[in-house]
């Protein structure tokens, strides 16, 4: 399957095909979630209305993290079959990994305040969170710090493997440090213990968020494609003028 899909063309063929059905995906998936979570569920016992929140703040957290997996596996493929598709797949998927944690960052912000009475707090969830955008922006900063951009493509795949060690921090930083944030109420061996008129939306919303990515990835890796084929047109040109001056000189 990965050498069928290694050729651009073939690639790109079949998500031409696939794109319309994401974007319409994700159109009707925000539709549902939005009014589901934000206007039909009920306030929570606790929490009231900022429970509304929730629907935009996890699966942003979610995605931040799914994103910078997939950017670690697409980055092992390039370095070790060399794809010609891994590398573009990652260095588009940072952008939008990158707006994922952001966006994580300042809903559980403004989460934050009403619940914990401060909208920043350095615990282990939210400082490692914070540390995972700092890589996607270092990550992004790699890929353009080198005149050859095949070179800083394959540091920047080396930098997104190790970076992958903060993870499983983030995952597990409520279990091993006294935080703020709750422990997992979703993804739990013995089941969800969230109610079930709260999952449903949530559900919807991480599922319609996941579709989001990889329509957006579809369209940045095309631009990532264009790019590429700029610059090598560029370096294909530059050098034939420079053979041209030799031999006319």
């Amino acid at each position: 399957m990965i050498t069928r899909f290694a050729q651009p063309a073939r690639f790109f063929a079949l998500a031409d095909r696939i794109a319309p059905w994401l974007w319409g995906l994700v159109v009707i998936g925000l539709g549902v979630g939005l009014v589901w979570g934000l206007v039909i569920v009920e306030p929570d016992y606790q929490q009231g209305e900022t429970v509304r929140i929730m629907y935009i703040h996890v699966p942003s957290a979610w995605m931040a993290m799914f994103v910078y997996a997939s950017m670690a596996v697409a980055s092992f493929v390039a370095l070790v079959w060399r794809h010609p598709l891994a590398e573009i797949a990652a260095v588009a998927s940072a952008p939008i990994g990158a707006a994922f944690t952001f966006c994580s960052l300042v809903t559980g912000s403004l989460w934050g305040k009403p619940m914990w009475g401060t909208y920043w707090e350095w615990d282990g969830r939210m400082t490692s969170v914070l540390i995972l955008f700092f890589i996607y922006m270092a990550y992004m900063a790699l890929v353009h710090a080198f005149e050859d951009p095949a070179q800083g493509r394959r540091i920047a795949s080396i930098f997104a493997l190790v970076g992958a060690l903060i993870l499983p921090v983030i995952k597990f930083s409520v279990d091993w440090w006294n935080t703020l944030h709750q422990a997992s109420s979703v993804f739990r061996m013995d089941g969800p213990t969230i109610e079930a008129s709260l999952l449903w939306p949530l559900l919807v919303m991480g599922i319609t968020f996941q579709l989001l990515y990889f329509a957006l990835l579809i369209l940045r890796m095309r631009s990532e494609m264009a790019a590429v084929r700029l610059r090598s047109a560029r370096l294909s040109l530059m050098r034939r003028s420079q053979t041209a001056e030799a031999v006319a000189s």
